[in-house]
């Protein structure tokens, strides 16, 4: 498991520890920055006393507060934006395939987080992070398509805006900005993390042999909703003036 936060990692070794207190497998941490490769090599490396890698979550990525339309996004911002959302996904396929090859396995899973925004737009401007994730899309369909004859799968991920405190600090009080977001839920809720986490275990499994290139999409329905400024409807165009 890696983070770019030593603390954020010692947090999530402590929750693994309090949901499964007799679990005998083990655990390993490593800080890791996804937008320098030598970091992404060195954590993968990291995996070859376990016989090297089977399967990776490329899931660190940003969405910055100044992220904006094509107008107000400077370069800065973009830059930062895909170095960690593209980059970074790229170096940890790159590395996943030379260790996969290293130890001469015929099996091996590829797991990359898109978002939804690539498939159906956002619903506010934030640009950068929302060209980030159609790349990462691209990338992931084209990578599947080159190592399947090696067993190498590669699937995107595609979440709704989860419930995690992450999105509700970058929300906040603004009652505007969550509606724009909320409206687009037939469910009328934002999903979970642990609604996406059991999407993974799926991919990283042999049950998910025969899924490679896929944008897997887990939204709660939202990229196939009509909606309108009240909600998800069946009838009635959207409105996006309001929205």
């Amino acid at each position: 498991m890696t983070d770019i936060s030593a603390k954020a990692l010692e947090a999530a070794i402590k929750k693994v520890k309090q949901l499964l207190p007799d679990a005998t497998s083990k655990v390993e941490t490593m800080v890791c920055d996804v937008s320098k490769e030598e970091s992404v090599a060195a954590a993968v490396a990291h995996l070859d006393a376990w016989g090297g890698l089977d399967i990776i979550f490329n899931n660190a990525g940003i969405m910055h507060a100044d992220d904006a339309d094509a107008i107000a996004t400077e370069e800065k911002i973009w830059e930062l934006t895909q170095r960690i959302n593209v980059k970074g996904v790229w170096y940890g396929c790159k590395h996943a395939v030379l260790s996969l090859r290293k130890h001469k396995k015929t099996k091996g899973s590829i797991i990359n987080t898109a978002s939804v925004v690539a498939l159906v737009g956002s619903a506010t401007p934030q640009l950068a992070y929302t060209a980030s994730k159609g790349a990462v899309l691209a990338m992931t369909r084209e990578l599947a398509i080159v190592h399947a004859r090696e067993g190498f799968r590669f699937n995107s991920l595609c979440p709704a805006p989860l419930n995690t405190p992450l999105l509700q600090d970058w929300l906040g009080d603004d009652i505007p900005k969550r509606h724009r977001r909320e409206v687009h839920f037939p469910t009328g809720r934002f999903g979970e993390a642990i609604e996406q986490a059991h999407a993974v275990l799926f991919l990283a499994s042999d049950e998910s042999s025969f899924v490679n290139g896929s944008d897997f999409v887990v939204d709660g329905g939202m990229s196939k909703a009509y909606v309108t400024p009240e909600g998800p409807a069946t009838k009635a165009p959207v409105n996006f003036s309001k929205l």
